[in-house]
């Protein structure tokens, strides 16, 4: 087995040389082949160069330059894209993550697992704009989603190669990896690791993500349960609007006839030939959902199934697979 050390960086200069050091000491406990995948995601402060040195001094370490700052979902997809390991580790770059614990949360997949996400137990950040918000962004999504988890938004994580390229990153979807490979058959299992207070460099995250992570959640929840069938999702709004339209009609014709109320000037006609027409416009919206989800599936490689193993296959049959056996 392999393992890929996956890091976004951005404006890390201080802790760049630092984290290296860290991870030299801490992986030879892997006992297993390892490199670092170091995602310069548009650094103006001489990260950069810092990052040169260490490819120079050490093969092991890997640059994947981005040409402007992208944010750190593209940069953790980058970096899982051109990782090479059997087992990528994500982690970030501040040295608020402490590589000591990769090797117990490589382990922990050997028990069967596919991913293994890390919880800050111990958290040490600010409590007003950090630890707070995060509790209570926990607890919301752990709700809509169904996924328990304590500690969504930490960065440290171990998965398995063929479940974390399955995976689509956009816009904040990095802090919903687990949720997204739960989503595909991934079996999780959160393990309580260590958390440091940031020694150099300013934080890029704050209460002004609240607003993108919530938008992302609302997205993830749709994907998650709708994604496949959008008209699950529309049409049911839609037969909703056509109930509203029924009993606010039925209402307008009841007041006519037994209270000689107007028809024209009753406002429970307006509604009902509103909700007729958004109604409609729901179920044209499911339709169209339908047929780009098809176009999608039919012109990408991507499924909405994921195979973890074959048996009596061979792996040229079904690359996407996790592993092949062989039947006794």
């Amino acid at each position: 087995m392999s393992v890929s050390i996956v890091v976004p960086i951005y404006n890390e200069r201080e802790n760049i040389r630092l984290l290296y050091d860290q991870l030299v000491a801490a992986l030879p406990e892997l006992g297993c082949p390892w490199e670092a995948v170091l995602v310069d995601d548009g650094s103006t402060d001489g990260s950069s160069d810092e990052l040169d040195r260490l490819a120079r001094e050490d093969h092991r370490v890997k640059i994947v330059r981005f040409r402007r700052n992208y944010g750190q979902t593209a940069a953790m997809g980058a970096g899982i894209r051109y990782a090479t390991g059997d087992v990528i580790v994500t982690m970030d770059g501040d040295l608020q993550n402490d590589p000591s614990d990769i090797a117990k949360m490589v382990r922990k997949l050997d028990e069967g697992y596919d991913l293994v996400h890390g919880w800050r137990k111990d958290r040490q950040d600010a409590l007003v704009n950090r630890k707070i918000p995060s509790k209570i962004a926990n607890w919301i999504i752990s709700k809509t989603t169904g996924f328990p988890i304590h500690d969504l938004g930490c960065t440290l994580k171990a998965i398995r190669r063929e479940i974390a390229q399955e995976l689509e990153l956009y816009g904040e979807m990095h802090r919903f990896i687990p949720i997204l490979a739960h989503g595909r058959g991934a079996r999780c299992v959160e393990v309580v690791t260590q958390h440091h207070p940031r020694r150099f460099g300013t934080t890029k995250y704050g209460i002004s993500r609240t607003i993108r992570v919530v938008l992302d959640l609302i997205t993830v929840k749709y994907m998650l349960d709708y994604f496949a069938s959008p008209m699950k999702f529309f049409g049911r709004i839609g037969f909703g609007c056509w109930a509203v339209a029924l009993v606010a009609g039925l209402s307008t014709l009841g007041m006519k006839m037994l209270a000689g109320v107007d028809m024209t000037g009753n406002p429970l006609l307006g509604l009902t030939i509103l909700s007729i027409m958004v109604g409609v416009q729901f179920l044209s919206l499911g339709l169209l959902g339908e047929v780009h989800a098809r176009v999608y599936y039919a012109t990408q490689p991507n499924q909405n199934y994921a195979v973890r193993e074959l048996v009596n296959f061979t792996p040229a049959s079904e690359p996407s697979a996790s592993r092949w056996k062989i039947a006794a």
